[in-house]
């Protein structure tokens, strides 16, 4: 199959289960086409089946905000008629379900006729598409799309309730690459570089947004330190990582807390750690607790959103409702402060990701796949 993706190409979690998502499908020999506004940061160019086409937004002093829609349709139009692309896949509601509806037309009217997929992660939907501005938008969006995927069902709830939505959801949850290796072993980001042998490491990985709850992770931490020997790893930006800068220097745990900004090498650092936080006011799924179980680490997350389809309560970690830091704190305490205690959290946080594996996940795509080009060939066929 000919397949485009259209994807945010950045750190966040949609970008990166869209990228993996073509990368495997590329790998079970189907041709695919990202198609977005820069090279997606976990892209590899190396398959030949993998193809990266940039949209390009030209400046004009009419336009006050540049109309990147209007650019990436007619990039999907081009695209579809020049590589025969067969399946339009687009990760997150607006703006890329609506260029992709637009592009559909353009097709139609030139008598190509392509059936799109549209996979909602979240904030399409619960925070950004939710806004009075883009509510019509997002509902005709979803509306008009051939299939509809969301990532939990606590996300598929979500959108039926926020919006008047018609067409049938199916959930498909994130995943994750069990087999691949996740350590290096010849690195020098040893763990003796970033903790001592008695020091359990604490990690949170994120883009620092307000919603992530980055102050309930320095408090959590500030607790745990009290009992537990303990270094905690901050790993991403965002506009709350000065915030919480500066709790740690009035709390004065500076010398415990390492800031890493945005990493390619996430695998490396969860291969080191102990413990994983995830304090957040909601997760559509939680694609960050999931990565870290991949790496045997055990979550102390919130109980909302999605989280509680990924975190099991008292065997992968523990969850606990928004803003109960004290709650958090004793849970994480509980798992470190055992070693015996600590391996089995590791050992069934690992057994629990493997359901999520992307070679369960990867077949129910194909076959959504194969069912939106078998009607569209049913229907070109009445035609």
């Amino acid at each position: 199959m000919k397949i485009a993706i259209v994807c945010y190409p950045t750190f966040g979690g949609s970008g990166v289960v869209a990228t993996e998502l073509g990368l495997e499908l590329a790998r079970r020999g189907h041709e695919i086409h990202f198609i977005t506004y820069s090279q997606p940061v976990r892209l590899a160019l190396l398959n030949p089946n993998i193809h990266y086409h940039e949209v390009n937004v030209p400046e004009y002093p009419l336009f006050h905000y540049q109309p990147y829609e209007l650019a990436l349709s007619s990039k999907l139009v081009d695209m579809v008629k020049l590589h025969k692309i067969e399946i339009l896949h687009v990760h997150y509601a607006i703006p890329h379900a609506y260029a992709g509806y637009m592009a559909k037309q353009m097709l139609k009217s030139e008598g190509i006729r392509i059936p799109m997929i549209t996979t909602l992660h979240g904030t399409d939907i619960t925070l950004v598409g939710n806004h009075p501005f883009y509510k019509p938008a997002v509902s005709f969006s979803i509306n008009k799309s051939d299939y509809v995927t969301s990532v939990s069902q606590s996300l598929k709830e979500d959108t039926y309730k926020l919006f008047d939505i018609k067409k049938e959801i199916e959930v498909i949850p994130n995943f994750i690459e069990i087999d691949k290796e996740r350590t290096d072993v010849n690195s020098a980001c040893h763990r003796s570089l970033m903790a001592t042998q008695d020091q359990k490491i604490i990690t949170h990985i994120s883009n620092f947004r307000k919603v992530k709850r980055i102050p309930d992770v320095i408090k959590t931490f500030y607790e745990i330190q009290k009992t537990i020997p303990s270094k905690l790893m901050m790993v991403g930006e965002g506009p709350e990582k000065e915030i919480a800068e500066k709790m740690c220097d009035d709390l004065k745990i500076n010398d415990k807390v390492i800031f890493f900004g945005n990493s390619n090498e996430i695998d490396k650092i969860l291969s080191y750690s102990d413990l994983f936080l995830l304090p957040s006011e909601t997760e559509s799924f939680g694609l960050a607790a999931l990565e870290a179980m991949a790496s045997g680490v055990p979550v102390i997350s919130s109980n909302s959103g999605g989280l509680p389809e990924v975190n099991k309560q008292g065997f992968s970690g523990y969850l606990s409702n928004v803003g109960d830091v004290e709650d958090m704190a004793k849970n994480a305490i509980t798992i470190l402060s055992d070693d015996e205690t600590l391996l089995k959290f590791k050992r069934n946080a690992l057994e629990l990701a493997k359901e999520f594996d992307i070679l369960k996940i990867m077949p129910i795509y194909e076959k959504l796949y194969e069912k939106a080009l078998q009607k569209y060939e049913d229907k070109n066929m009445v035609k």
